[in-house]
Order: structure tokens, then C-alpha cells, then sequence
């Protein structure tokens, strides 16, 4: 299973994380991102059967719902992801702005689609 490769590699990063800190803290905040970045690879296969998914809801329903539907999952996967690795780097000051931005861009989507056409 995929989710307990995941659970590894991030608790093998979360060690690796903790061992940096006590001896080189510069590297730590590498090693998170490099971890991440394994986590969100092995996760992208799943996430195209997600959006292809959503794709083939197209046809039974109106094609500038499932736009904005693909545009706000993919705005808040990266931006979630954004904002952990400023929490994890003690920047949370910025984690919140990240996050109240990408609130108010969702917003945008969803308020400037017109549902009713075709």
C-alpha cells in the first residue's frame, strides 16, 4: 500500500529532521523539503486518478463548475504545502498570509464563475 510508504518516508524525515537540528539546523530545513517533495511525487499518480475523476464528472455536470472545482484543489494542495513548510520553519507569521491569500483566490474563482451557463 502507498499510504504506508508515505507514513515512512515521513517518519524516516521527521528522524533525519530531528538529528539535523541538534547538529546542523541549516540542513534540517533541506531535509524537510526534500522529504516533502518524495511525499507530494509519490502522491501525484493519485492525485491525476483524482482529477481525471473530476474530469469525467464533466459530462454530467456544467463544465465551469468542475473548472473551478479543479482550479481550487490544485490552488489549495500547493498552497497547503507552502504554508506547512513555513510552519515547519517557524515562519507562521507568513504561513497565515499564504493562507489568507489563498482563501480570498478561491473566493475569487467561485465568485467570478457563471454556474448557469453551459
Amino acid at each position: 500500500m502507498e499510504i504506508i510508504k508515505i507514513i515512512g518516508i515521513g517518519l524516516i524525515t521527521l528522524i533525519i529532521t530531528i538529528i539535523l537540528k541538534q547538529y546542523r539546523s541549516e540542513f534540517a530545513f533541506m531535509a524537510v523539503l526534500i522529504g516533502g517533495a518524495i511525499i507530494l511525487f509519490m502522491s501525484m499518480e493519485t492525485l491525476v486518478n483524482i482529477i481525471d475523476f473530476i474530469k469525467s464528472l464533466n459530462n454530467q455536470y456544467n463544465s465551469a463548475f468542475i473548472s473551478v472545482l479543479l482550479k481550487i484543489t490544485g490552488i489549495s494542495i500547493l498552497t497547503e504545502y507552502a504554508v506547512s513548510i513555513c510552519k515547519d520553519s517557524g515562519e507562521s507569521s507568513i504561513a497565515n498570509k499564504i493562507d489568507l491569500r489563498r482563501k480570498n483566490h478561491c473566493d475569487f474563482f467561485v465568485h467570478s464563475c457563471d454556474f448557469d451557463s453551459t
